[in-house]
């Protein structure tokens, strides 16, 4: 069975993980992440992308076995992305409109007024890979659906801590985190 990556990051698509199209049919060449509603969910140059996924590389050495550094990664990301769609077709044939809430949600979370909280562009995610444990009341929570997309960016706040921010069409939720994740904190949670 051939596999098959996206044209736009080279993650390894899956069913589950596959973009949508204006008709919210699947995409079979570019995943959730890259793709949604019929457009790229950001404008990137190449290397944008590279420096955005070299972010992963702990990923990549687990999935491949490698113990790549993250400068080795984007080397092997310069090399590979050159054959996919999105960086060899001719720019002006691919779909560049942003998805119109992407907007509207960069538009809310700058309203939030949280000193240091600014953002420019959002990004889809999973939730499984933002779904960090909250304690509330003594108790350990989870407040995003792993199953789910949200929009969403990590903002570094000072030395070793960071802005999560995750959308969606229910809510906004807003934590911070030390570099590697851990000890989050639930900073806002809004119903939109």
């Amino acid at each position: 069975m051939e596999q098959k990556f996206c044209q736009s990051c080279g993650m390894l698509l899956t069913e589950d993980i596959l973009g949508t199209n204006a008709d919210e049919s699947k995409n079979e060449e570019y995943c959730i992440y890259c793709y949604k509603d019929g457009a790229f969910t950001g404008d990137f140059t190449m290397e944008q992308m590279v420096e955005y996924c070299s972010m992963f590389v702990e990923e990549y050495n687990k999935n491949t076995g490698q113990h790549l550094t993250a400068c080795q990664y984007k080397d092997v990301l310069r090399q590979f992305y050159p054959t996919l769609k999105r960086w060899k077709d001719d720019d002006a044939n691919l779909p560049h409109a942003d998805h119109p809430m992407k907007k509207v949600f960069i538009e809310e979370v700058n309203a939030l007024g949280i000193p240091g909280l600014h953002i420019d562009n959002l990004y889809v995610l999973q939730g499984s890979f933002i779904n960090q444990p909250y304690c509330i009341n003594g108790n350990e929570v989870k407040l995003l659906d792993d199953n789910d997309t949200y929009w969403g960016n990590q903002i570094q706040k000072s030395e070793g801590r960071y802005y999560g921010i995750a959308c969606c069409d229910k809510y906004i939720l807003v934590s911070q985190y030390d570099k590697d994740g851990n000890n989050a904190e639930l900073v806002l949670l809004k119903k939109r």
